[in-house]
Order: C-alpha cells, then sequence, then structure tokens
C-alpha cells in the first residue's frame, strides 16, 4: 500500500507537489580535461562532442558512453522550454545529486553552485528564465581523485582494487524543474512522539513577510481516514506546532505506530492560504514510531528488537551507483524481505530518496551511512562536515532510518586509536548529528574504535562459527580493550570505554562462492552445501551470545570484482531463497 503522496518517479517523496517536470534524458555532453570551458565560454556556446542519457554517469552502458577513465571535467547543456503560464511563479531547478561539485548557467548566466557528490540541492533559476520560450540549462561537474572529499567506494587510481569500484562523475540522480509561488511552503521537519501520542510540525515558509494574510492547514489521514485537522496563522518565517494523534481511525493506538510487521504511514497535506487563495499545497506522510536504548537494547516503539540487516552497496552492473529504475529499486528491498532480514545497512552511499520511500513502505529498517573521505586533513573535516548535515536534515522524515552512520572502519580517520584531533573530529560529528535529531542512535566508527557512539558494533570476519564462538567466549575481554575485537583492532579508541551500549556484528560472512576471479572474506566456498553450512554455523554462533542483539552480513549482490553476495550483480539469487531465510529467522 503505498502513501497518497506516492507519484511514480516523483524524485522527493516525502515533499510532493503536482507541477513539476522531469529533465532526465538526452542532453548534449562533454569532457573537458584541460578545464578550458569556462575560460572559451561553454555556457554561452556549447559544442557537444557525445549524447548522454541523465541521470547515468557517463561511465556507465546506461548513459550511452561507457567510458570508465576517469575525467575530472564534464558538461552537460539541454534546451528546457518554460511555459508561458508559469509567468509570475519561481523556476526551482532541482538535482538529486551531483559527484562531486556543480556549476549551474542557465541561458549563459551563472546561477548557482554546490559541492557535495551525495547531497540534494536547488537553484532558483526565475532571474534566467525566458518564459514561453526554449531556455538553456549548462551544467559543469568537477571531480577529483582528491582522497578528502568524500567518496565512498568510489576508487581514487585508474584501476579497480580490493572494495573499491570504477568512480562515478557528474549527474547521478534525477534533475528535474518546480514551480511554485513566492510564498510557499519552504520545508517541514516531521518528528513523531510516541510517547505523548502527537507528531510535532517544524515549518519553513518563504514569503511571509510580503503577506499578513498566511494560513497553514495541516490535514491528517491514517488509510484514508481522517485523523486531525488544524490550521494556524503564519506570522514568522519559522514556527513549530504539536498536533495531538489520539484518534480511532484505525483501532488501537499500537495499531497505527510504524513498525516492520505494521509500516503504518500517516498522510499529511499541507495547504497554505494567502486571503482565500491557495497558494501552495503540499503532500507528505510520516510514520509514529519511537527509536530507543535501554539496558543494552535497541528499543523499537519501547520493544526491544533484533535487528537483522544485509549489507547493500547500490550497484547495478549497467548504470553503477544510479538505480536503473525505481522498480529496480523494489526489487531490491523485496529481495531482503524474502531472504529474511529486517534492515539494511546502506554502505557507503546515500541512495536515491525513493528507496528510503519504499523502505518506509514495507518497513525496511535502514542505517544510513555516509560515504567516507580516505584521508584526514583540514579539507576532508570541512568537506565532509557540511555535506553530512546536510544529508541528514535531507533524510530526517524516513521512519525507515533507524541509525546514523557517520564512519566507518576508521576510514577517514585512520590514526583514530590515539591522535586526539581524529577523535574530536568523530565527537564532533556525533553531537552535530545529535543536535538535528537526538532521537536516533548514532555510531561514530562502524566496526572498531569508537569514541562517543550508541551503539558498539564490530566487524568480524572469522570463517566459522566455531571461530566466532572461541573469540567472543571472553566478551568481557573485547570490551574492556584487554584482547582486540577481530585480530588486530581494539573494540575503543585510546580514552574511551565501554558503558553499557548495545553491541551488534556490523559486518561478518562474506563468503565468496566458487569462482575464479574477484574476492570475498576468507576462503572461497565450491558447493551450495559448504556455503550453506558456513553461513548457518556463522549466524547461529552471533544468535547464540545473548550480550549481542544483532547482526549485518555482507552483502547483498556481488559488485564489479567482489563476489561474496548473496545475489549475483544481476539480482539472480545463487542459493534457494527459502534456504538463508530459515536461517535468519531460525
Amino acid at each position: 500500500m503505498t502513501t497518497k503522496a506516492y507519484t511514480k518517479d516523483y524524485p522527493r517523496p516525502q515533499f510532493v507537489r503536482k507541477e513539476w517536470t522531469n529533465l532526465n534524458g538526452k542532453w548534449n555532453f562533454r569532457f573537458d580535461d584541460m578545464n578550458k570551458g569556462e575560460e572559451e565560454g561553454w555556457p554561452e556556446t556549447f559544442a557537444a562532442t557525445h549524447q548522454i542519457q541523465v541521470p547515468f554517469t557517463y561511465e556507465t552502458r546506461m548513459s550511452g558512453i561507457g567510458i570508465e577513465e576517469f575525467h575530472p571535467y564534464v558538461w552537460y547543456d539541454k534546451k528546457v522550454p518554460i511555459k508561458a503560464e508559469s509567468a509570475g511563479k519561481r523556476v526551482i531547478l532541482h538535482f538529486q545529486a551531483v559527484d562531486h561539485a556543480a556549476k549551474v548557467w542557465v541561458n549563459g548566466a551563472m546561477a548557482g553552485t554546490h559541492r557535495g557528490g551525495y547531497a540534494a540541492f536547488s537553484v532558483d533559476i526565475t532571474p534566467y528564465v525566458v518564459f514561453g520560450e526554449d531556455n538553456r540549462i549548462t551544467v559543469k561537474a568537477e571531480d577529483s581523485s582528491s582522497c578528502t572529499q568524500p567518496r565512498g567506494k568510489q576508487r581514487w587510481t585508474k584501476d579497480n582494487f580490493e572494495c573499491f569500484y570504477v568512480q562515478s562523475t557528474g549527474i547521478w540522480q534525477t534533475v528535474w524543474l518546480e514551480y511554485v509561488e513566492e510564498q510557499r511552503l519552504e520545508s517541514v521537519k516531521i518528528t513523531p512522539d510516541v510517547d505523548r501520542s502527537i507528531v510535532r510540525f517544524d515549518y519553513q515558509v518563504n514569503g511571509v513577510e510580503t503577506s499578513g494574510d498566511l494560513r497553514l492547514e495541516a490535514i491528517v489521514t491514517l488509510k484514508g481516514k481522517p485523523v486531525k485537522q488544524v490550521g494556524l496563522k503564519i506570522d514568522r518565517p519559522c514556527l513549530t506546532v504539536e498536533v495531538d494523534l489520539i484518534h480511532e481511525a484505525n483501532g488501537p493506538w499500537k495499531k497505527c505506530l510504524w513498525s516492520p510487521q505494521h509500516p503504518n504511514l500517516y498522510d499529511v497535506e499541507f495547504v497554505l492560504t494567502s486571503g482565500d487563495q491557495v497558494v501552495d499545497r503540499v503532500f507528505s506522510y510520516f510514520g509514529m514510531r519511537k527509536i530507543s536504548i535501554e539496558k543494552g537494547k535497541v528499543l523499537l516503539n519501547n520493544v526491544p528488537i533484533y535487528q537483522r540487516l544485509i549489507l547493500d552497496q547500490g550497484y547495478w552492473t549497467d548504470s553503477h551507483l544510479t538505480p536503473p529504475s525505481e522498480e529496480a529499486l523494489i526489487e531490491d528491498i523485496d529481495n531482503m524481505l524474502e531472504l529474511g532480514y529486517n534492515g539494511v545497512r546502506k554502505h557507503m552511499k546515500i541512495e536515491d530518496a525513493r528507496f528510503l520511500y519504499w523502505c518506509d513502505v514495507k518497513g525496511l529498517l535502514v542505517w544510513s551511512e555516509m560515504a567516507a573521505t580516505f584521508e584526514f586533513h583540514d579539507l576532508a573535516v570541512e568537506s565532509f562536515t557540511k555535506e553530512w548535515l546536510e544529508i541528514v536534515g535531507q533524510q530526517y522524515n524516513h521512519p525507515s532510518i533507524v541509525t546514523w552512520v557517520p564512519f566507518n572502519e576508521s576510514w577517514g580517520i585512520p590514526s583514530i586509536q590515539r591522535d586526539p584531533r581524529q577523535q574530536k573530529f568523530t565527537e564532533g560529528i556525533y553531537h552535530l548529528t545529535k543536535a538535528i535529531d537526538p532521537y536516533r542512535p548514532v555510531i561514530t566508527n562502524d566496526g572498531w574504535e569508537h569514541t562517543v557512539s550508541d551503539i558498539l558494533t564490530q566487524h568480524d570476519y572469522v570463517e566459522t562459527g566455531e571461530g566466532f564462538m572461541k573469540r567472543y567466549s571472553n566478551l568481557e575481554a573485547i570490551l574492556n580493550g584487554e584482547t582486540t575485537c577481530n585480530q588486530w583492532k581494539y573494540a575503543f579508541a585510546d580514552g574511551y570505554a565501554y558503558r553499557g551500549q548495545p553491541i551488534i556484528i556490523s559486518e561478518y560472512g562474506g563468503i565468496a562462492f566458487q569462482s575464479d576471479k574477484g574476492w570475498g572474506y576468507g576462503r572461497q566456498v565450491t558447493t551450495e552445501e559448504e556455503y550453506l553450512e558456513r553461513f548457518e554455523g556463522l549466524t547461529k554462533a552471533i544468535k547464540n551470545v545473548e550480550s549481542i542483539v544483532g547482526y549485518c552480513y555482507t552483502q547483498l549482490t556481488d559488485v564489479q570484482q567482489e563476489i561474496n553476495g548473496l545475489l549475483n550483480e544481476d539480482r539472480t539469487p545463487k542459493f534457494p531463497t527459502e534456504k538463508i531465510k530459515q536461517i535468519n529467522m531460525a
């Protein structure tokens, strides 16, 4: 069951307006290896050398180009009609993601810039467009091999190596136009409070200063049944309202909460009026759910939940980081559920907002993880912090997200065990994240060498269940820093200690199956029976340690040279799905 806000392929499912134009498709394209385009006036006179299918990057087959070698500067150009009847409205150009930096021109005039390859951004292009005519949109994307920019699993060398893959350069998610009034709803931050049976809306409204007669109405429904309708006068750009949600729309209150078993979503329609005229109408949704930690357990809606997660890197054979379609995102989620997992750790990637929407709809828990830098430097601190805070704000409303993971395996903070600067950086990110969102757990360095962290996570690729049990037979020694957690890393950085946090094995397995190429963790297995025996032994061993409250298996699919997925890269299963599910659900 979808939400009232759902519109297929709509790129921003939690803030939906009806009037929009998808700009994906054929664009003119050109490489600029010598970085001469601006000097030579390409925004005014663009001479294409290629055609590209946006939003697929030039490295992918689906782009129509399919050249994998690195090019640091690439250009896009497209003529876009702007309707005459839209005159008087603001024209907003949206980019869901451009890697890594973008400059945008409209009809030759600079309209806006952005840095950060995983965060969405928007440009108000109204001053530069001509209504009733075709308008030229030109985009320059700048990428680099620098390890101070958040890059995740994108390689910074000529060839793939270990678990690092072909880079993604330029536009890699949807580009679209939206027509809005000067007076409009800019954003809504939606915070559920299960214990008090209320939801809080933090509004930002544009154009308040131009009218003293603005009114905002919020109409909340659940499964089509009225729940609450509230209205208030808007006299300032930012305001907060709490809405009581005690109702009889769907029986007892507990049956109205969001969970994997019952992913109930409330629809909400926001209507902004000026006098008697509707000036903006936005559709959204939210889930009433609570994530908390108590006595070494993670609680969902005040009840302990055992998290059965699978690691997913979100790569496709012909389109790499860009999903080939919305249906492909749904297929991945359905595969995870059919394999017996109740959540996903989205690894080193900020996924398409439509993925999170379908996780909300289908009840799949999500750990949202930032793409890492790989060098500690003031430039890395600045770029990482700015982009991470953008992402937390943009993803905040999704009920499926239950954990923030800004750092992984000391990537970008390689000396965190003893370096106080790197330790303070992770502390700073932890507290900044909590300043925006105090309601979700934050894991500061997933895998090992934790500083301040709400959950203690361990990455351990021991090959057998017996080996796992032997290592974790003295869990206290690991927690107290007397022994390493995986033969070579300590659970905590120097100066930090275990304080009763929940313990989750957030990477294990990674078993590679029967191939003469690629790699996985440990010895490859050669038969289905051997694979299932090893998988079952490891999974059962983790479940048998009472203090461990969840796990994350590596991984859902093969990715380029990495062949340790439960599914092949084309999403065909390597083993009977029901056998994996039986082991997970046992």
